[in-house]
């Protein structure tokens, strides 16, 4: 039973439980394969290495080949770490499922959010802007952004325009709503960060 998956979000839709409409998120947790074992005695800490989703091997460079070989189960778009308790419970080559995840269940699912480009300060950080009438000039304008002669200088970590979006979020505490463990698919409560089809890391609380 691993600590947590490699997933791919297909989507989201909607299901009835006990009479009640619940929004759901489709993720695809695996299989996922074991490539390799990290022990403390050699790297400092335990955890297996995990590959998802199979990729054509002419797609690789032949250092990524030659470490996927120890496997021997072809090769793999994604690979993320997991810290596990035991690594001699794991064996190199080994599949991963979605054995262990039930209905109620809490996880964690971590993904790159949604890239917004460069946005202002009303739509990032939720500014108010000026006035709209009355020969106003500043309707979405940030405003002062600093003093004057002293310090001379904006402050680090002051909220301005800027990219928006596109960052690794993790949410925590969500719901398992259902298990499909033929198909390998995991509904669970609410939204998780990123669009379809991106992967995400879901890890046991």
């Amino acid at each position: 039973m691993a600590s947590g998956l490699i997933g791919k979000k297909l989507g989201m839709t909607q299901i009835f439980k006990d009479g009640r409409r619940v929004p759901v998120t489709v993720i695809q947790a695996g299989p996922c394969t074991v490539l390799q074992k990290k022990t403390h005695s050699k790297e400092g800490y335990n955890a297996i290495q995990l590959g998802f989703a199979e990729k054509v091997a002419q797609r690789c460079n032949k250092p990524a080949l030659g470490h996927f070989k120890k496997a021997d189960k072809g090769a793999f778009y994604k690979i993320a770490e997991f810290r596990v308790e035991q690594v001699d419970t794991y064996e190199v080559g080994q599949e991963l499922k979605t054995e262990g995840f039930e209905a109620g269940q809490r996880i964690s699912v971590t993904g790159t959010s949604k890239g917004r480009g460069f946005q202002g300060v009303v739509r990032r950080h939720g500014f108010r802007g000026g006035r709209e009438t009355h020969g106003s000039m500043t309707h979405r304008r940030p405003g002062s952004i600093g003093q004057n002669t002293f310090p001379a200088r904006v402050f680090p970590g002051h909220r301005m325009g800027g990219h928006m979006g596109n960052k690794r979020v993790t949410i925590h505490n969500l719901e398992i709503v259902e298990v499909d463990a033929e198909n390998n698919l995991l509904l669970v409560k609410g939204a998780v960060p990123g669009a379809s089809n991106n992967f995400v890391l879901i890890r046991r609380k």
